[in-house]
C-alpha cells in the first residue's frame, strides 16, 4: 500500500511538533530595556524581540543567535496573580545576563509584554 507524500509530510510535522513540545524547558523570565551594546553583537541593532541568557544558557557565547520559543506559564509572586497573556513567541539570544540564575531569560521589555503583564516583573516560562 502506497502512502501519499502529503500524508508523510503531515505525519512528519506532527512528530516534530511533539518532539518540540517534549523538549520545552521550564525557566524564569524578567525584562530589560537597554539593548545595545550586547555581548553577542556589540552595537549592532538586533531589533526588539531579543533576550539575554543566564550564564548556564549563554554557555560562553554558544547561545548567541539561538532562537527560543517562549511562553508564560504563571506568576512567581502574589503581586500579579495572573500575569500571562497571549501565546508564545520567538526571541533571539543577543546578550549575557550575568545576574540571572539557572534557566533564566532576561527578555526585552517588548518581548516580555507580548506574553505577560510587565508589572509582574518576573514570571515562570517554558522555552525551547
Amino acid at each position: 500500500m502506497a502512502i501519499s507524500m502529503k500524508a508523510l509530510v503531515v505525519v512528519g510535522l506532527v512528530v516534530v511538533g511533539l518532539i518540540s513540545m517534549a523538549s520545552a524547558g521550564p525557566g524564569i523570565a524578567t525584562f530589560y530595556t537597554e539593548y545595545v551594546p550586547s555581548a553577542c553583537y556589540g552595537f549592532e541593532d538586533q531589533g526588539v524581540m531579543i533576550a539575554a541568557a543566564s550564564p548556564k544558557i549563554y554557555n560562553d557565547g554558544a547561545a548567541c543567535g539561538r532562537m527560543y520559543n517562549v511562553r508564560c506559564t504563571g506568576p512567581t509572586n502574589q503581586g500579579i496573580p495572573q500575569p500571562c497573556r497571549g501565546n508564545g513567541f520567538t526571541v533571539k539570544v543577543v546578550d549575557l545576563c550575568p545576574g540571572c540564575q539557572g534557566s533564566a531569560l532576561d527578555l526585552s521589555q517588548e518581548a516580555f509584554s507580548q506574553i505577560a503583564d510587565p508589572d509582574a516583573g518576573r514570571i515562570h516560562i517554558e522555552f525551547n
